[in-house]
């Protein structure tokens, strides 16, 4: 696939959430001014960082991983050599839930086909996954044999998942934000973190 069906067809997935007004999360955006976060980083990523969705800095600025948790994201991806701009960084759900919300099962449903479609866009050979959401979504996609296990089990084991496009590496980790809560997850999600840097070219 070329660089400009790439940028083509991200082009439409951007489009189609920006226009997404069935959405339950469309109006929110609007009333608060809000803007919907659809991803960023290299199109020929080999690595897809997968979250569950945004919040309120990433939907002020429209792109993902820009407050506290993007920090402690920007943070890891250092420690094992990886630039932020040679990944691709996206959300299952695009738009912000109000209170910051876990996603609502209709709401994960309604996103996820753009979701999809920027996995076979981008065709990364390793998808790590944010969050539980993230996590269980992903595992069921790629129809692995560890959906349904739990994140404290699973958590930076390298996953072998199939795209239509051929084998998947899926590494589940905790969302960046629990390192807030709990200290000592900052320091297993730096060991995690060591299972991505091995399928770093």
């Amino acid at each position: 696939m070329t660089a400009s069906n790439k940028t083509e067809r991200m082009q439409q997935v951007a489009e189609a959430v920006l226009n997404l007004t069935d959405s339950p999360l469309y109006a929110y955006r609007t009333e608060n001014n809000y803007q919907a976060v659809i991803g960023e980083g290299s199109l020929d990523a080999r690595i897809m960082f997968i979250g569950e969705a945004p919040g309120e800095k990433e939907a002020e600025a429209g792109r993902p991983f820009v407050g506290a948790a993007g920090r402690v994201l920007n943070e890891l991806l250092e420690a094992i050599g990886v630039a932020r701009e040679d990944v691709y960084i996206t959300n299952i759900v695009k738009d912000r839930p109000p209170n910051n919300r876990d996603p609502r099962a209709d709401e994960l449903a309604l996103y996820a086909p753009f979701l999809v479609e920027q996995i076979d866009i981008i065709r990364p050979r390793v998808i790590a996954t944010l969050g539980r959401f993230s996590m269980d979504f992903i595992l069921e996609l790629l129809g692995s044999p560890a959906h349904g296990g739990k994140i404290s089990e699973l958590h930076g084991q390298a996953l072998k998942g199939r795209a239509p496009y051929g084998e998947v590496i899926i590494v589940p980790l905790y969302h960046p934000a629990a390192a807030f809560y709990r200290q000592e997850l900052r320091e297993q999600m730096e060991r995690d973190f060591e299972t991505i840097r091995e399928y770093v070219e």
